[in-house]
């Protein structure tokens, strides 16, 4: 099955197809010849994964996916949130978005913190949605050099390493997009 995964990030795009395996052939948005930014104004996760995903759709008439994903954290209310990636504002840095994170963190003692990835997938005209989330704590340094984002301050709970420290097969298995991922392999597959 070929679906669109309507990201040009890299690395998203690497650990989805990892997770996804061979079944499924997943093309970027380059892959389809989208090179505009996609919209992102919802006030949730949901919608700006919906936004996305149909904006593919009715752009370029592909079924596709779309995820967003948001690091909420509890002494924070909640922020960053759905401005998870836009954090520190423009251009859009993940070091800044973790300075920031960081500073505002500063003295706080409740370091609890949950990642959630919601999922919106397009078939044709039908719209589904899947969520997953990891739990864990923010540290107060960065630690380890793989992931993305806020990986290198994110131990997840259960674990002594953080994101950034943990192979991508490891991460996979127990990271917010890993689950939220197999959610959607599990209905295609169900559907194939």
């Amino acid at each position: 099955m070929k679906i669109c995964f309507a990201t040009n990030n890299l690395k998203k795009l690497k650990e989805v197809r990892a997770a996804l395996g061979e079944e499924f052939e997943i093309v970027s948005l380059e892959e389809i010849g989208c090179k505009e930014e996609l919209p992102e104004t919802g006030d949730k996760l949901e919608d700006n994964a919906f936004q996305k995903a149909r904006y593919v759709k009715t752009h370029y008439g592909v079924d596709c996916f779309a995820d967003d994903t948001g690091l909420e954290v509890a002494a924070l209310d909640g922020a960053p949130g759905v401005y998870s990636g836009r954090y520190a504002g423009d251009p859009r840095s993940d070091d800044r978005n973790v300075d920031l994170l960081l500073k505002n963190m500063d003295g706080k003692k409740d370091r609890k913190a949950a990642f959630r990835t919601i999922i919106a997938l397009i078939i044709g005209k039908d719209e589904w949605a899947f969520e997953g989330k990891a739990e864990g704590e923010l540290l107060e340094v960065r630690s380890g050099e793989g992931g993305f984002g806020y990986d290198p301050i994110f131990k997840p709970l259960g674990f002594d390493k953080t994101f950034a420290e943990l192979s991508l097969e490891e991460k996979n298995t127990i990271s917010h997009r890993g689950k939220a991922v197999r959610l959607l392999a599990n209905f295609l597959k169900e559907r194939a």
